[in-house]
């Protein structure tokens, strides 16, 4: 389905027509934004969220349904829904207006205290595994498969691997990747975020002040919400984030396990860019480090 370009004048346009208490507010786009959606300010205390396409709808709805049950149980901001936009103005899905959480993305911040990161998030996703996880969203194709066990992307890894052929140590990868497969989440389904990337985590003042873009949250198995150990956080880190966040030895492999397969694929050319080789350095600390014992 063809979207109509997303840009202020479309937000402004959406805002004025349905939300008009905010209607004068002005619109400006934020200075980086995610694949999924588009994000605008609206005035100095709201954000606009919109889907990019079709495949990415059902996030917003379910941001919308679970933020706020979420919100009282986490040690740290989240995003607070304040409004459900309809289609209209030539933009044909449901869109969402949510509190501004103030804050630099990870990766852009200076002077972030990367220890202080790594024992603020692990305790974060403790508080997100408490949260009553009854009714919640199972793992599933809404959440492209995070949260379902690893095994799910068994022949992207294959093919990859095929791929790169002698560009990787494709031993190493194949005892990663075995390892990770040897153990299940055997408790109850939790919470998970799905999507722990530096530019979904907000820094003040060099410390972690709140997590964004939920879209890709459900109820499953935690262990994908580790991958950050080997794609942001040093050595040193590592073990921080590791004694915070809890789980045992299985559950790091089999997170390994998914930042393996992210690394792989996207080195292969299977799942989106990598202009800059940030996955292959990736890859080289998931098979030095696997962060157990």
């Amino acid at each position: 389905m063809a979207v109509r370009e997303i840009d202020a004048a479309l937000v402004a346009e959406l805002v004025r027509e349905q939300f008009p208490r905010w209607g004068d507010l002005p619109v400006r786009a934020v200075a980086r934004q995610g694949w999924d959606n588009r994000t605008f300010r609206l005035g100095g205390e709201l954000a606009v969220r919109l889907p990019s396409g079709e495949g990415y709808v059902a996030a917003v709805a379910k941001e919308d349904r679970w933020l706020p049950v979420l919100a009282g149980r986490l040690p740290l901001p989240v995003p607070e829904p304040v409004g459900a936009g309809r289609p209209g103005a030539g933009y044909p899905f449901p869109w969402s207006v949510r509190r501004w959480l103030p804050g630099e993305p990870l990766d852009a911040a200076e002077g972030v205290d990367p220890a202080g990161v790594a024992r603020d998030l692990g305790g974060f996703l403790t508080a997100l595994r408490a949260a009553p996880a009854a009714g919640g969203p199972a793992a599933g194709r809404h959440c492209w498969f995070r949260g379902c066990h690893p095994s799910v992307y068994g022949d992207q890894v294959g093919r990859a691997l095929d791929v790169l052929g002698d560009a990787v140590d494709a031993a190493a990868c194949r005892a990663v990747w075995a390892a990770a497969l040897t153990s299940a989440w055997a408790a109850a389904p939790v919470w998970f975020h799905g999507d722990v990337a530096p530019g979904n985590l907000l820094t003040v003042g060099g410390r972690l002040a709140a997590v964004i873009d939920f879209g890709t949250c459900g109820v499953g198995d935690p262990a994908c919400d580790l991958v950050i150990a080997w794609t942001w956080l040093g050595p040193a880190e590592r073990r921080v984030f590791r004694a915070a966040a809890g789980l045992d030895d299985d559950a790091w492999r089999r997170a390994r396990g998914w930042a393996l397969w992210k690394a792989l694929a996207t080195m292969a050319g299977l799942s989106g860019p990598d202009p800059a080789g940030h996955q292959a350095a990736v890859l080289r600390r998931v098979l030095a480090d696997p962060v157990i014992g």
